[in-house]
């Protein structure tokens, strides 16, 4: 039976741990996989009276079919400030605008950036990873510390590595079944 201590430092690697699979998720979101996706916008910073803001604070996004993105500005004074942030993040379609809307035609992938895609994929998985590895280092250090300096039992310490172990195997499956998720989404033509 793990203790109140062994429990909270269990919890605090799993929450870590999941930050690590959250973010990842959120970071292949933006990746430009040949659809529409408003998403693909969240890195895009637009210069708002000085102030560097995201793109979806000044403006909404939506998709009015599966290969258009329309921007609308809240304000119409925007539309050349965002049209440059767009053409600025490189995210490979240029802007076009009526007065009112700014609409940007996803164009369909190659085979050669499928590639690039799945291979940042899988590099953005191995980060995650060693997130969440790093969560298991540190949970297991504390837990060693917990037993030497606070009086944890040895077998509840034991007891809470195993668990910080099986935490980490379960995080480590998630990640790859996001990566292989993208991966087909990416090869999907």
């Amino acid at each position: 039976m793990l203790t109140d201590r062994a429990k909270e430092l269990v919890n605090g690697a799993d929450e870590k741990m999941r930050g690590s699979v959250s973010y990842l998720e959120e970071d292949l979101k933006t990746y430009r996989v040949g659809k529409a996706n408003p998403s693909i916008f969240n890195g895009v910073m637009v210069n708002y009276y000085g102030t560097p803001t995201p793109l979806m604070q000044v403006s909404s996004v939506t998709t009015p079919d599966a290969r258009t993105l329309a921007v609308q500005p809240w304000e119409r004074s925007l539309i050349p400030i965002i049209e440059k942030a767009i053409i600025d993040a490189n995210l490979g379609f240029t802007p076009q605008n009526n007065g009112e809307i700014i609409r940007c035609t996803v164009p369909a992938l190659t085979e050669e950036r499928r590639r690039e895609l799945i291979k940042k994929a899988k590099a953005a998985g191995e980060n995650a990873k060693v997130g969440v590895r790093n969560a298991r280092r540190d949970a297991v250090e504390a837990l060693k510390k917990a037993q030497k300096n606070e009086g944890m039992s040895e077998d509840t310490e034991k007891e809470a590595e195993a668990e910080v172990q099986k935490l980490t195997d379960k995080h480590v499956k998630a990640i790859d079944e996001v990566v292989a998720a993208k991966e087909k989404e990416i090869l999907t033509v």
